[in-house]
């Protein structure tokens, strides 16, 4: 397993940013795609955002479009979240997880994710 790291979260207001990260001290990162998901109290699971191995594709939902960027340092070897005009809505434990299988198809897309991490706690505040 890669035993995925996330930091970053923490308590903002709203229409601020935040960046999340996400790492693993066993394993490189660049042979993977990496997603960021999302958990709040009470609700599922949402995913948010993929990004492939080699950087050049990248799949957002529409919660997260237009307000969040994924990318990925290879040398850090850390996959990021860029947060801007956050709202209390974005209140939730955000998690990154390793795709077992990604590919294009008109869109890009990611499936099979595991290897999650613990999660970094995001609060926004109105």
């Amino acid at each position: 397993q890669l035993q995925l790291v996330e930091s970053g979260g923490g308590l903002v207001q709203s229409g601020g940013s935040l960046t999340l990260s996400c790492t693993t001290a066993r394993f490189t990162l660049v042979s993977y795609a990496i997603g960021w998901f999302r958990q709040a109290p009470g609700k599922e699971r949402e995913e948010l955002s993929c990004i492939s191995a080699e950087g050049g594709a990248t799949s957002y939902v529409n919660s997260a479009k237009d307000r969040f960027t994924i990318s990925r340092d290879y040398a850090k070897n850390m996959v990021y979240l860029k947060m801007n005009f956050l709202k209390p809505e974005d209140t939730a434990v955000y998690y990154c997880a390793r795709a077992g299988r990604d590919y294009y198809n008109g869109t890009y897309y990611c499936e099979n994710y595991d290897d999650w991490g613990q999660g970094t706690q995001v609060t926004v505040s109105s």
